[in-house]
């Protein structure tokens, strides 16, 4: 990642910190309260990979023999893969045993499984890649959003 890269990233992170803290401070949401966030992030995300230009992000996409994954994203007219999402608290270690996740891992060539905070790559039913971008602890902070963490890392794991 160049220097240009990394700030860009970098500025796209802040900002989604920025809305996940205030979405969750707030304390009335939902998981689906995040969605506009994350798809924004992906989106944003995706201009500044060199390799991942022009990502299509659509929420709630239609049912799949796995089941309806929370988002779908497209490239040129194909489907690149989808991401199920979980609320910022959830464990990712004991969803990613769940039936829903078993079910999506063993049909979905291409999965990512976020908390909003931590990212896991499974393609083709194995574990790829994983990142934490932002820790739980700072996001229940009232007063200072999550700065984001790793972002080589989490540039890295965007490319796969």
């Amino acid at each position: 990642m160049n220097k240009k890269e990394r700030g860009k990233l970098e500025k796209a992170c802040d900002g989604y910190f920025k809305e996940i803290h205030k979405i969750y401070t707030g304390g009335d949401f939902r998981e689906e309260s995040f969605y506009p966030v994350l798809k924004g992030l992906i989106e944003e995300c995706s201009r500044v990979l060199p390799t991942q230009a022009g990502a299509d992000v659509l929420v709630l996409p239609k049912k799949t023999k796995a089941g309806i994954p929370d988002f779908r994203i497209g490239r040129n007219g194909e489907i690149v893969g989808y991401i199920e999402a979980k609320p910022p608290d959830a464990n990712l270690r004991e969803i990613e045993d769940s039936e829903q996740l078993k079910r999506y891992r063993d049909s979905l060539p291409n999965l990512i499984l976020t908390n909003f905070l931590e990212f896991r790559l499974y393609r083709y039913g194995d574990t790829i890649d994983k990142v934490e971008v932002g820790r739980q602890f700072t996001l229940q902070s009232l007063r200072f959003p999550p700065v984001p963490e790793k972002l080589d890392l989490f540039y890295e794991f965007l490319e796969k």
